[in-house]
């Protein structure tokens, strides 16, 4: 439970992060804007065009006899706009952080510099070019990844009463430990730990990724919501990346304000 607590403080902590350097929270408003309009777009087209690709899809029913056709084709139709929902929430991260890759890299580091000990970032030494292959490469084996996992509960969701109660539940827990998965890999890509090794640190604390990810999940559901804490979002998995990794975190705030008062001490020291 203590991990659960810690994973939600880090979301926290990401966002008043955010709130202290909001001089660059505007731009980084501009890949999940981007993403936004694109999937709206696409949700749209489905939602105008989706009962005409099912009756595409479905020529051995036109014989059908009238109410079953028309529920059959109805179900199908909304089976595939939650499908194409779910694929949505899922892949929405993977895409902004794609979009906006040179930005959140540059936000992770420099979150990096102000809560580390001495001040300093890892650096992946990559080209960027390198890095955006990695990170898209890593991004489409998760999305594969989330939808199997995304099939397979909405399958489940027919079983009577599980699939009305512990189904959703399931589902919302799968769906942050994803999340959190491709916010931390800003972090942890750029100290060399590959999908793999990321995979297996984050299961080793599930209760700590499930904490910042769930929450962040049920926020998501809601479009714009995760277009104003996708900057936040990205600060705090940089944090709990550090943790993940053992590495110590201080308040840059305070050392700051540590740093004025010894400057001014200083100053006065020199009158």
């Amino acid at each position: 439970m203590r991990d659960l607590g810690a994973g939600f403080r880090y979301l926290l902590d990401g966002q008043r992060w955010m709130a202290r350097h909001g001089k660059s929270y505007g731009f980084g408003l501009l890949p999940g804007l981007i993403t936004l309009v694109l999937y709206a777009a696409a949700l749209i087209a489905l939602a105008l065009w989706g009962e005409d690709a099912v009756t595409w899809a479905t020529p051995f029913a036109d014989g059908w006899p009238g109410p079953w056709l028309g529920l059959f084709r109805g179900f199908l139709t909304a089976v595939l706009f939650a499908l194409g929902l779910l694929l949505a929430v899922v892949t929405f991260t993977a895409v902004t952080l794609l979009v906006g890759q040179p930005f959140y890299e540059n936000l992770s580091e420099t979150v990096d510099r102000d809560v580390s000990p001495d001040g300093t970032a890892p650096e992946s030494g990559l080209p960027l070019w390198r890095e955006l292959w990695i990170s898209a490469r890593d991004s489409l084996r998760i999305v594969v990844r989330a939808a199997v996992w995304g099939i397979l509960l909405f399958a489940l969701g027919f079983l009577p009463f599980v699939g009305q109660t512990v189904i959703p539940v399931l589902g919302f827990f799968v769906t942050g430990f994803f999340l959190t998965e491709e916010l931390a890999s800003v972090a942890l890509q750029r100290r060399g730990v590959d999908l793999r090794a990321r995979l297996a640190l984050l299961r080793s604390r599930r209760t700590l990724v499930w904490g910042f990810g769930t929450p962040l999940a049920l926020a998501f559901l809601v479009p714009f919501v995760a277009v104003l804490l996708m900057p936040g979002a990205v600060a705090g998995a940089t944090l709990l990346a550090r943790d993940l990794l053992g590495e110590e975190i201080t308040d840059g705030a305070a050392r700051e304000r540590e740093a004025a008062a010894d400057s001014e001490a200083e100053a006065g020291t020199d009158r």
